[in-house]
């Protein structure tokens, strides 16, 4: 008897219409210029989200997008797995938000955060949902708006990110079909090399928590950028691994988009030629978790990913959290 995988059965995006290009910086009063982001990054581009746009909201959207792709209804959900390090609001979750406006009356619902490798973790669970009998139907959703925390006035960090959302319905399969390997590590030591110093239960909002701009991202650009290299390649060799495949065997990588020199060394790494990573981060940015569902999305939707393809997904983010996951589709 095969064993049971967990299958992608359809995913879907959401991104905001307003577009923030390099080039409106310069005109907000920032000191820097579109060659400087760039050369640095690989972006040219991203989705802000605008007045009244919100994380369930997007969320929301992308998830029906994946339902209808599914011809899964709201009543089939048994489980919202919501990855996000810009919830609405601090309590309640803003899964149960998304289950109100979908109307997914039978599934529980609860928030994951673990920053940009959230999306592949939530999977993991998904995944383990399913296999052990607890849940048939699972959405998957990441879900960013990364604008709402971001120190506009800081050039290191606010020309990186963007907003968006992307979702997965995943279901049980026996066609070896599905996620073939997974991983997941964390390394808390590095913690204040990327985090939001205040805000929380330790530091909450306060008059000088607001001057002082501690509620807002602050990172060590350096020191994350060599610790990103170094996660996302050891990830992408277990990943690898776990499936018992090489880089050769993989039609199609996606990386978490948040700099294209660290998806390039990544690649490089594994072994895989970027002409076969897909690559968006000239247009949306760093979207957080949500950046590898939203580039999923893209691939399926052009036809870069088909029946049978196997893929590899590969990510890392403040925490420090690193994870990867291999799927055949």
């Amino acid at each position: 008897m095969k064993r049971p995988y967990a299958q992608f059965v359809a995913t879907g995006r959401s991104v905001p219409s307003k577009v923030l290009t390099n080039h409106d910086f310069s005109k907000m009063g920032l000191e820097t210029s579109h060659e400087w982001i760039f050369e640095r990054t690989g972006i040219a581009e991203r989705h802000v989200a605008g007045d009244g746009e919100t994380t369930c909201g997007m969320a929301s959207a992308a998830a029906r997008v994946a339902m209808e792709r599914a011809n899964v209804n709201a009543g089939e959900i048994d489980v919202i797995i919501l990855s996000t390090a810009t919830p609405d609001r601090l309590l309640p979750s803003t899964a149960v938000d998304i289950q109100a406006q979908l109307g997914a009356t039978r599934a529980s619902a609860f928030d994951l955060s673990a920053a940009c490798s959230g999306w592949l973790y939530g999977l993991a669970v998904g995944e383990g949902l399913i296999l052990n009998g607890t849940a048939e139907t699972v959405l998957v959703i990441a879900a960013e708006k990364m604008s709402a925390i971001v120190d506009w006035t800081d050039r290191s960090t606010c020309v990186l990110f963007g907003d968006g959302a992307g979702a997965a319905i995943l279901q049980k399969s026996k066609h070896g079909r599905g996620i073939l390997s997974s991983f997941m590590r964390s390394d808390g030591t590095l913690a204040e090399l990327l985090y939001r110093p205040a805000g929380g239960a330790t530091l909450p909002m306060s008059e000088a928590v607001l001057t002082d701009r501690g509620h807002l991202v602050k990172m060590a650009g350096r020191e994350v950028f060599k610790a990103a290299v170094r996660s996302m390649s050891d990830a992408a060799d277990r990943a690898l691994d776990g499936a018992k495949l090489t880089g050769n065997d993989i039609d199609m990588m996606i990386p978490h988009q948040a700099n294209v020199r660290i998806i390039e060394a990544t690649a490089k790494h594994a072994g895989i030629p970027m002409d076969k990573v897909y690559v968006n981060v000239d247009r949306y940015g760093n979207t957080s978790s949500a950046s590898i569902p939203i580039a999923l999305d893209e691939a399926l939707e052009r036809g870069q990913i088909g029946p049978g393809a196997t893929v590899l997904m590969v990510t890392f983010g403040a925490g420090f959290t690193w994870a990867s996951m291999v799927v055949r589709f």
